[in-house]
């Protein structure tokens, strides 16, 4: 007993042990605490260097984790909703977000992400999956306070699903033997998208800036879509009800410029960065919107790899 009360002591009051006791408690053990090693700046670089074409997305992912995890006692989890045209880059941020959390990035056994048609492929069944996720995020909350849950494509979640989720969302709910008030939360979908685009449109044609665009002139729209969507995962949903979504994440659509930078890239990490006529020939091919102007892509750069390879 006096051998345990020596080495806490010295875990304590010694910051130099502590760091040796930590490196090797993390060297045979596998726990949240030791594979949790969030590198912010990094994750700002990645979102700036590699992300095209979405200042909104970019700024509030970066601000909100950052300011996230530097409170060591959050009075609520992180809640972010990422909402555009499908190739805009909501994935990316999602990956990005999970690789510069954890050591071992999105493969981390405290990185969670559930796909509609893979875990909740059947409407009728919506009163069993509400059970099945409640205990899954309630044991790994258990498991690790600092889980990320990844929750894609919700235009198709089957409506009243998600409202499972309420009670660990808001500032009142106890997890035993967690603090789950740490977790992170992501849901990603489609629906919203046509506010998001006319907002775009509209400034374009005004001749602003798409700089100028402000998450101002989004997020109660973005709200109202999923909320009244039919379509949507959130349809009346008590999580918008409720206002526990952190902050709606608007994902504009892209211009020809912004897929060029896309095929640059793609391209580069084929060796193959001095390809001037690949990049023009792929961003010529991509169709664009509305007729009159030919402003954005319709696809983003969700097509950019097969145009690619139709080129070289």
């Amino acid at each position: 007993m006096l051998a345990i009360l020596s080495v806490l002591l010295l875990y304590i009051f010694n910051p130099v042990f502590g760091v040796w006791y930590q490196k090797v408690y993390c060297s045979i053990s596998e726990s949240c605490e030791c594979d949790f090693k969030p590198h912010i700046r990094d994750l700002e670089w990645d979102l700036y260097k590699n992300v095209y074409g979405q200042h909104l997305a970019q700024d509030i992912v970066s601000e909100e984790v950052a300011k996230f995890l530097q409170n060591k006692s959050p009075e609520q989890p992180l809640v972010l909703s990422f909402h555009g045209a499908s190739g805009t880059g909501k994935t990316m941020v999602s990956s990005m977000l999970g690789n510069h959390l954890y050591s071992s990035a999105m493969s981390s056994p405290y990185v969670h992400q559930f796909v509609p048609t893979l875990h909740f492929p059947l409407p009728g069944r919506v009163k069993e999956y509400r059970e099945e996720l409640k205990s899954w995020v309630q044991g790994n909350l258990t498991e690790c306070a600092r889980s990320v849950f990844f929750f894609d494509e919700m235009e198709k979640m089957p409506p009243g699903l998600i409202d499972v989720l309420e009670p660990f969302l808001g500032p009142s709910h106890v997890v035993f033997r967690t603090n789950y008030r740490k977790a992170i939360y992501v849901f990603i979908g489609t629906t919203g998208e046509e506010v998001i685009n006319r907002v775009a449109l509209e400034n374009r044609q005004a001749g602003q800036e798409r700089e100028d665009i402000q998450l101002e002139h989004l997020q109660e729209a973005i709200a109202q879509a999923v909320y009244n969507s039919t379509t949507s995962g959130f349809f009346r949903s008590r999580v918008i009800q409720q206002k526990l979504i952190t902050r709606f994440v608007p994902f504009l659509p892209l211009s020809r410029r912004h897929v060029e930078r896309c095929v640059r890239s793609q391209l580069c990490q084929r060796g193959s960065c001095g390809r001037t006529d690949v990049v023009q020939a792929v961003g010529g091919d991509m169709l664009y919107t509305p007729a009159q102007g030919q402003y954005f892509s319709t696809s983003g750069c969700k097509a950019v790899p097969a145009k690619i390879n139709l080129f070289l």
